[in-house]
């Protein structure tokens, strides 16, 4: 089922699917992503888990933001979904960038969260933002994707640079139809939110750092999937490596999967693995005798 819904003091775009009854799953993409791009992981998942897939707002096909991008606005927004349409508690599978909403998440709404799947996640432990431009900035991104809708320039610029990205960024390839990736990476919005999250990176990154010294992290099953593949130097592996396991001892119930073949954006490469770790985050609770 897919629809457009209130969550927080925004509106996005969600689909479900899976059992009314089966235990809930929040998938939650990176930077610029698309609910199809989890198609690949919902195909596992939805006979056994009610999957919740959704678009950030100006993501997808979600209508434009309110509000601009930052961690406030996007714990806000998945807590919201988590209450009213996903379930909760609920396990969330997030993607790159979306791993800071979800920690923070887990770390102010402890209530909400059952497990935590990061996928390939962004770590950013020592992250500062002296200088906050996205506020300012948004308003100006927003006209440049609107001018870029109006001239036609959307309608190529946005695929192809999608194309670009996933040949770096995957090993398989774009699973979605040429149509859907030109209704949503046409869009000027999509676009102009694109860069919008871009520059909110740092400032989401170093307003988490900053959580983490108020919040503690609650001792939640937690699966950490490191993507090697598109990593080339060895220092740079043993890096981005090291960083995810920072992430996976925070919960004493942490644990990594490192992927040695796969890249960046796993949940196409190995959707496989994403459905195990969903898994085996649950299995914990299962085994306390909890219902998964």
């Amino acid at each position: 089922m897919s629809e457009i819904v209130n969550a927080g003091r925004e509106q996005v775009h969600v689909v479900r699917s899976g059992p009314a009854d089966g235990p809930p799953v929040l998938l939650d993409s990176g930077l610029g992503g698309a609910w199809f791009d989890w198609d690949p992981v919902v195909a596992l998942l939805r006979d056994a888990y009610r999957v919740t897939v959704f678009d950030r707002p100006g993501l997808g096909a979600s209508p434009a933001a309110a509000a601009p991008p930052s961690l406030r606005r996007d714990v806000a927004l998945v807590a919201a979904l988590a209450e009213r349409g996903a379930g909760r508690p609920v396990t969330i599978v997030a993607h790159s960038m979306a791993a800071f909403h979800a920690e923070a998440l887990a770390r102010v709404r402890p209530d909400l969260v059952r497990a935590l799947v990061l996928v390939d996640p962004s770590h950013e432990h020592g992250a500062r933002a002296c200088v906050r431009l996205s506020p300012v900035l948004t308003p100006a991104f927003a006209a440049a994707g609107a001018l870029l809708e109006l001239s036609g320039a959307a309608g190529a610029a946005g695929p192809r640079g999608r194309r670009a990205v996933l040949r770096r960024t995957s090993r398989a390839g774009d699973p979605a139809p040429a149509a859907a990736v030109r209704s949503v990476y046409g869009r000027g919005t999509v676009l102009g939110t694109v860069l919008a999250e871009n520059l909110a990176y740092r400032e989401m990154a170093a307003d988490l750092v900053a959580l983490r010294a108020r919040r503690p992290f609650p001792p939640v099953p937690l699966l950490v999937l490191t993507a090697l593949g598109d990593v080339r130097r060895e220092a740079c592996k043993r890096s981005w490596s090291e960083g995810h396991a920072v992430l996976a001892a925070m919960s004493p119930h942490g644990r990594q999967v490192k992927l040695p073949e796969a890249r960046h954006m796993i949940h196409l490469d190995r959707p496989d693995a994403v459905a195990e770790a969903v898994g085996a985050a649950l299995a914990p609770r299962a085994a306390a005798g909890e219902p998964a």
